[in-house]
């Protein structure tokens, strides 16, 4: 029987192959864990500042989406190719390196998995209010300034309404259900992307390009969308709060901590 020590390559050959094999999912797993432990100890106002960033630079998402369907003939392939504006957003975060909550529900999860105490769960639900809290703040300052401005034009904003009431049109359970597949996507980015290399730009798009087109509820991008239907009176705050912020939220932390982290570090453990 061959044995693993018969490759006819010597050592210098064999780590060449290393090197250009796909990362295990243990390493992306330690990859992922390690930046969740640096997150978890940054200060507060390191992640206040970066994650109303992370809320302003979204809003991004809506413009480009809403340019293209307006640029776009009212055809029914309209969809396929505006949703790719939709990126926009996500490409200013993560390649930014700025907070972004629902990349959050993978990354500082795994730390308290893999090592369970109340002071990382501590830790987590800090990381968690601020990071939430400075997005939500800085999509709201988004779609105050697109209302209260005239630096979109009237199509342009017509269009905004349209993505924010199409946004919250779902009932509680259908957002949540949406939010899920929302969470889901996301926190497999955050698991793809240290294998993917050069590629990462095209990962990043091909996946949320894939939450827009889906419509699929992203807590952080479709506030910027719901509120400015609120803001532009086309619906009301309780069916921002409630009727989408909520459930949308409940959906992308089930989705990205269910789906993905639990799932993710249940193989590593048996791996292991």
């Amino acid at each position: 029987m061959t044995q693993a020590n018969d490759s006819p390559l010597d050592q210098d050959e064999r780590d060449e192959v290393r090197e250009r094999s796909n990362p295990s999912a243990l390493i992306l797993h330690e990859a992922i864990r390690l930046e969740g432990q640096e997150e978890l100890k940054r200060p507060a106002s390191s992640l206040l500042w970066s994650g109303l960033a992370a809320g302003l630079s979204m809003g991004f998402s809506m413009v480009g989406e809403a340019l293209l369907t307006t640029h776009l003939p009212d055809q029914p392939w309209r969809p396929l190719i505006a949703s790719f504006g939709y990126c926009f957003g996500f490409l200013i975060v993560i390649l930014g390196r700025q907070q972004l909550f629902t990349e959050n529900t993978l990354t500082v999860i795994l730390p308290l998995l893999q090592r369970w105490s109340m002071r990382t769960v501590l830790r987590v639900a800090r990381l968690w209010a601020l990071v939430f809290a400075a997005n939500i703040a800085g999509t709201l300052l988004f779609s105050a300034f697109a209302a209260g401005t005239e630096a979109f034009a009237p199509p342009l904003r017509a269009a905004f309404v349209e993505l924010g009431t199409t946004a919250a049109r779902s009932d509680f359970m259908m957002t949540t259900l949406h939010g899920v597949m929302a969470g889901w996507l996301i926190a497999l980015l955050v698991w793809i992307t240290p294998s993917v290399g050069q590629a990462r730009f095209f990962v990043i798009v091909a996946l949320t390009w894939l939450i827009a087109l889906g419509k699929f509820a992203h807590v952080i991008a479709g506030s910027v969308e719901v509120s400015f239907a609120a803001m532009s009176g086309e619906i009301g705050w309780d069916r921002y709060a409630f009727g989408f912020l909520l459930p949308s939220l409940i959906g992308n932390v089930l989705g990205g901590v269910g789906m993905v982290a639990l799932i993710n570090h249940a193989q590593v453990r048996q791996d292991q």
